[in-house]
């Protein structure tokens, strides 16, 4: 809890930082990479989410240890500012941020017209986030945000065109997609790309989809050890979108690396809208002050309040196809987890040849496992002979991969001691992004995909308020 002598405390720091702030610019916007240590300066702005935060919980010798901050003076940045100094202070492989905060009301121009970094980090309040986005590319910035982008149709025709201006001044948009860097993904990908073992994704139908995935948070739980203490407008639909917006971002960017990976899709012809809906998750105010430390709902909440709870569009499913593909995804948002479990997460792709499942129930113990089985036409011996031989290559760069057979079917099994957490994750998607600044090597179907992305869940939030 953030009571009111911590920040007090933390804002001594952000004033003590201020005043010794140089007024130099570090770097112009635009030079170019090299890989050399500290050339990326990192501006952070808006840090309402920690997702800015983790991507600092570890050090890199291309970031610059100065790190500029730009930020209303409010709970969000004290929070922001107490997780940084807990990663400069803990007993091992503490980190050295050296933070400079201004947090004046015009903190967005101060930071449009200073120009102190590179490299803008956006995480936080996605009302403002496309028009963050726009403007920043627009100052000569590159930038790596968190998702989503975009939450309705106006911000996707936003971002489509902060593509083109990032395209035009030779600058890099790009989204934190956190699911690629986990090991059971990597793993799947390799076997539904396996055409002997696989084969191809089936068409299914609308009501027997191909692809079909499911994800479960929940509003109340541990961040790097603490409790989270929400920042009130993450309730507003109209400010953090809709979690048919949001977490399904997440959803569709796994299913489209898993089963059309280097496709360069266009969701002018690629993508076919069948239908969604939403709910709400309902908190009443005891929920609520427990996850934001407010003793009242804002003005701004009360037009969601209904019977005493606070109702919150945070779920939905959505049905859709890419190319003949039939997909479904469903992503729901319970207020806390039951003991012993947290967020999780289910998928099932099927191939004509074999079924991929991730699964992680209480049959799991909560951690999500990969299995696969063979479709009910395949041969027997023909499977069996290539997932053999699909394993033996994989143990070649993951030795500790074993199988164990539990019914009609397989587990891929992943120790959990050799998978890297979910906040590790933010900094391989760090590390790309700046191999893509380096190199200048993005691959032609990430900007593509990013907008179908963000096309199918604007669309879907459109067919889903529409569909009462």
């Amino acid at each position: 809890m953030i009571n009111r002598i911590k920040i007090i405390g933390l804002f001594v720091f952000c004033t003590l930082s201020l005043s010794c702030r140089s007024g130099n610019k570090i770097t112009e916007p635009g030079d170019k990479f090299v890989g050399k240590d500290g050339e990326v300066k990192m501006v952070i702005l808006d840090p309402g989410h920690f997702h800015a935060d983790l991507l600092f919980k570890s050090s890199n010798k291309i970031i610059n240890d100065s790190v500029y901050v730009y930020a209303p003076q409010e709970t969000e940045l004290f929070q922001h500012i107490h997780r940084i100094e807990s990663y400069n202070y803990r007993a091992e492989n503490h980190t050295s941020w050296k933070e400079s905060i201004y947090s004046e009301d015009d903190f967005f121009q101060k930071m449009l017209s200073e120009k102190k970094g590179n490299v803008v980090v956006l995480a936080g309040n996605n009302q403002k986030k496309a028009d963050y986005i726009n403007q920043s590319i627009n100052a000569g910035f590159n930038v790596l945000s968190d998702k989503p982008m975009a939450i309705n149709k106006e911000q996707f025709k936003m971002l489509k065109q902060s593509f083109d201006a990032a395209r035009k001044k030779n600058m890099l948009l790009y989204d934190i997609m956190t699911e690629r860097y986990d090991i059971l993904n990597i793993v799947e990908q390799e076997l539904i790309q396996n055409k002997k073992l696989f084969g191809e994704v089936q068409n299914g139908t609308a009501k027997e989809p191909a692809v079909s995935v499911e994800s479960v948070h929940h509003f109340y739980k541990n961040v790097s050890g603490n409790a989270l203490v929400r920042p009130a407008w993450y309730y507003d639909v109209e400010q953090q979108g809709e979690g048919i917006v949001d977490v399904t971002t997440h959803l569709i960017d796994i299913v489209n690396w898993l089963c059309f990976p280097d496709v360069a899709l266009k969701y002018t012809k690629d993508v076919t809208m069948l239908s969604a809906k939403h709910w709400t998750t309902d908190l009443t105010l005891q929920q609520f002050s427990q996850s934001t430390q407010l003793r009242q709902f804002p003005d701004y909440l009360t037009k969601y309040v209904s019977d005493s709870l606070l109702k919150v569009y945070a779920n939905g499913e959505i049905h859709y196809k890419v190319k003949k593909v039939n997909i479904a995804l469903k992503v729901i948002w319970n207020y806390e987890a039951a003991a012993g479990s947290g967020d999780t997460y289910s998928s099932i792709i099927k191939g004509d040849r074999a079924i991929c499942k991730i699964l992680q129930n209480k049959e799991q113990s909560f951690v999500p496992q990969l299995y696969i089985q063979k479709a009910e036409n395949a041969d027997q011996k023909e499977f069996d002979e290539a997932l053999d031989q699909t394993i033996k290559k994989l143990q070649q760069t993951y030795p500790f991969i074993s199988l164990k057979k539990e019914g009609d079917q397989i587990k891929i099994d992943i120790p959990v001691e050799k998978r890297e957490g979910h906040e590790t994750h933010f900094s391989r998607v760090a590390d790309k992004f700046f191999g893509f600044l380096i190199n200048r090597n993005m691959p032609a179907w990430e900007i593509p995909n990013m907008l179908t992305k963000y096309y199918i869940t604007t669309s879907a939030q459109d067919m889903a308020k529409n569909s009462k």
